[in-house]
């Protein structure tokens, strides 16, 4: 079942046993994070917003549980992606999708609307930090969390990417358990 990243008011309400008017009042006072279809007055509410309202709110989380964390991976280093790949899908927390360039990581971002960005530094295109950037300018992606992995140890570099909006920046090598809860972290926080 695939997961969905991104909710109508409606959708939200049936999840939360709420009203749609209560969703309503609550993403018009701020409460529940979300945008508006541009040109529109729909409301939308990502995944990792409506976590952290019901959490908030002590609202149970039953009706995520058939829910998966979608991680895309980033990187140009086919070990790295196939490690990545093979522990996920493995997990039944996780639908996962990869990319090695971002360009690709562009296109599968708009199609998958990943929860996190797993993201390397070097890309053979682009560097990681304008894929970055391009992910935060997106309103359909302002709750996609970015963990960056790289090799890159310069302080003023990590510094760059958390600038550009990175959540967070792991160094290689790494430990692929540790990676696993960080990433989980990213997304429930």
């Amino acid at each position: 079942m695939r997961a969905k990243s991104v909710f109508t008011t409606g959708e939200a309400a049936e999840i939360c046993k709420l009203s749609q008017q209560t969703i309503i009042r609550c993403f018009d006072s701020g409460q529940l994070q979300g945008f508006r279809v541009p040109g529109s007055k729909f409301r939308r509410i990502p995944r990792p917003a409506l976590i952290k309202f019901m959490k908030e709110n002590n609202i149970p989380l039953d009706g995520l549980d058939n829910q998966q964390i979608r991680v895309l991976v980033v990187d140009d280093d086919p070990d790295i992606v196939d490690l990545f790949v093979d522990v996920l899908q493995k997990d039944p927390r996780f639908e996962v999708a990869a990319a090695r360039t971002g360009y690709e990581a562009g296109l599968l971002t708009q199609q998958f609307l990943p929860d996190l960005i797993v993201l390397d530094y070097m890309l053979p295109d682009v560097n990681g930090n304008i894929v970055c950037k391009a992910v935060r300018e997106n309103p359909e992606l302002t709750d996609t969390r970015i963990l960056f992995i790289s090799g890159v140890v310069n302080p003023a570099e990590i510094e760059k990417l958390k600038q550009a909006g990175a959540d967070d920046f792991i160094k290689k090598p790494f430990n692929i358990e540790k990676v696993v809860e960080r990433i989980i972290e990213l997304v429930e926080s």
